[in-house]
């Protein structure tokens, strides 16, 4: 009976200790004074593409909602993946089609609202190669710049030139980053192309040191280069997270989807006074460029459209070395729902 006793003491203090030092439940959502405390990672808070979580946040709709809402760059090391499925985060804005490499990897990730129906990128060819790359059927022998391999810029890089006829063994995918490491990399001959977003596309193009060579920040635009839509942008939690906490999941979803509703009866000069400062770069009017480049890839309503997800499927089929083996067994509806856009489509004041 003692040892019992001595055993029931230990196990007692264990689950305290594991109280004490973080252990998470990634299911469960903190509440602090009766509103629920979400902490979402964004892939790039200052990209163009993710522009509606901060904006959201920036109008005041979270609160609204009577929802507390951090917003989170993507740490260095640490991908937003990672961090949800570790529970440091709720949700994240990030690429759909993260939830189907996922899920591949038998990791189940939801998107429970679907931002754009299409990329909002670019691949850039620097100035001093424009003349010699003139299409994807020009990537041979050159480096392409990409986020990061295993990124969805990889994915949609290698789909470029595979649609060109080429394999991955036909040019060189260098890593590059975003932003100024990416600049950079254009700059300074270490890649020839490569494939990024505004306002990075903006500045590289207004500094002459660029063009444009495949522009999906239109539906036209990607249903030439990838053969149909590819939704990219959205808002997506573990799967036990949405099963077990839909009423927060619904506070999220109006939010956001009231955010789409605002963007689509304002300017892009309206939308760019209401971000920080910081974001323009110091160049306001080349900021507001880059929202209207971009601002027609946001679908106004929150919702998937069906052919844009088996899309991302077909291309992640063929060019995922996480998926391409499991290709067959995919559930689709496992990776997103509309449930949460559709309730939220009701006109909000």
């Amino acid at each position: 009976m003692k040892y019992r006793k001595h055993i029931a003491v230990v196990l007692l203090a264990v689950s305290a200790l594991l109280v004490v030092t973080g252990c998470r439940d990634s299911r469960r959502i903190p509440v602090a004074n009766g509103r629920p405390q979400v902490t979402i990672m964004v892939g790039g808070l200052e990209k163009v593409i993710y522009l509606p979580a901060m904006l959201t946040q920036r109008l005041g709709y979270f609160t609204d909602s009577d929802i507390d809402v951090t917003l989170l760059g993507e740490q260095s090391g640490a991908t937003a993946e990672t961090a949800l499925l570790t529970g440091d985060v709720q949700a994240v804005v990030g690429f759909y089609d993260h939830t189907i490499d996922l899920q591949a990897k038998d990791q189940c990730l939801k998107t429970v609202v679907q931002l754009a129906d299409v990329p909002g990128e670019v691949e850039l060819v620097s100035k001093a190669d424009a003349a010699a790359i003139t299409s994807p059927k020009d990537f041979r022998g050159r480096n392409l710049g990409v986020t990061s391999l295993g990124s969805s810029t990889d994915f949609l890089t290698q789909a470029l030139a595979g649609q060109a006829g080429l394999k991955t063994s036909d040019y060189t995918r260098v890593k590059v980053g975003a932003g100024q490491t990416f600049i950079a990399g254009m700059n300074h001959n270490g890649i020839d192309a490569g494939m990024t977003t505004d306002p990075t596309v903006a500045k590289m193009v207004d500094s002459g040191g660029a063009k444009v060579l495949v522009d999906m920040r239109n539906e036209q635009g990607t249903r030439d280069a990838l053969g149909g839509l590819y939704p990219a942008a959205s808002l997506y939690m573990r799967c036990d997270t949405v099963a077990s906490h839909p009423d927060i999941v619904q506070k999220l979803a109006n939010s956001f989807v009231r955010t789409l509703q605002w963007m689509k009866s304002h300017s892009p000069e309206e939308i760019a006074a209401r971000m920080p400062a910081q974001y323009a770069g110091g160049d306001p009017k080349l900021y507001v460029k880059s929202i209207r480049d971009s601002i027609t890839m946001f679908n106004g309503d929150g919702l998937m459209k069906r052919e844009g997800a088996e899309n991302v499927l077909r291309i992640l089929g063929q060019y995922s070395r996480n998926v391409q083996p499991v290709r067959d067994r995919i559930e689709l509806d496992a990776t997103y729902t509309n449930e949460f856009a559709q309730r939220a489509q009701i006109p909000r004041q």
